[in-house]
């Protein structure tokens, strides 16, 4: 074989070669296409028209918190999932009204992809949280605390409820302040749109 015969076969595989992984790209099996925030604006409406995308997702802060065992958290440690923290506290009537949809969202979605992260600014803590998980028949959400507003600051939250949604990177992408029906379509939409993005 001539030289120049080789260097046309060598040739002809290369092309090949990247005529298939272009075919496997266009056709979403290789390389999908990547999601943009701008793609969740059209889930943005009804139960959540308030809520505000980021045009650039910026890291989560790392402040601490506790469960009510009084272990030490951090939002890191639920890297992989995709979080819905909603700050909250007993005080608050529309966090009343807010939270039974945010336990149903919790036992629909909740699970290796998805959890619901409801942080209780009460400076009381567990002494008041535990007895109202209670009275008003949360059976799902765990219980999560911030009695020194460690985390409200870093998020900088001055309304109540207020809710931040975090990717699996740990990037917020988005929140919402007031209250909202987690469980309405729309609502569960946007966060499978985001549980979605790493597959």
């Amino acid at each position: 074989m001539s030289f120049q015969s080789q260097i046309f076969g060598a040739a002809q595989r290369r092309w090949a070669v990247l005529g298939l992984i272009a075919g496997l790209a266009v056709a979403g099996i290789l390389v999908p296409p990547p999601a943009k925030n701008t793609d969740a604006g059209a889930l943005v409406r009804g139960a959540i028209q308030h809520f505000r995308l980021l045009g650039n997702p910026r890291p989560a802060p790392i402040a601490p918190f506790s469960d009510a065992g009084g272990k030490v958290l951090r939002l890191a440690q639920f890297r992989g999932k995709v979080v819905l923290l909603n700050f909250w506290a007993t005080w608050c009537a529309p966090c009343r009204r807010e939270m039974p949809a945010l336990d149903q969202l919790q036992e629909t979605l909740g699970g290796p992809r998805f959890v619901v992260v409801a942080l209780s600014v009460d400076r009381t803590g567990l002494k008041v949280v535990g007895p109202y998980f209670e009275e008003i028949g949360l059976k799902t959400l765990a219980v999560y605390l911030d009695p020194r507003g460690q985390v409200q600051r870093a998020f900088a939250i001055t309304r109540f409820p207020t809710t931040v949604l975090i990717d699996w990177r740990g990037f917020e992408v988005g929140r919402l302040e007031g209250p909202a029906e987690w469980m309405a379509p729309e609502a569960r939409a946007l966060i499978r749109f985001f549980m979605d993005r790493r597959s």
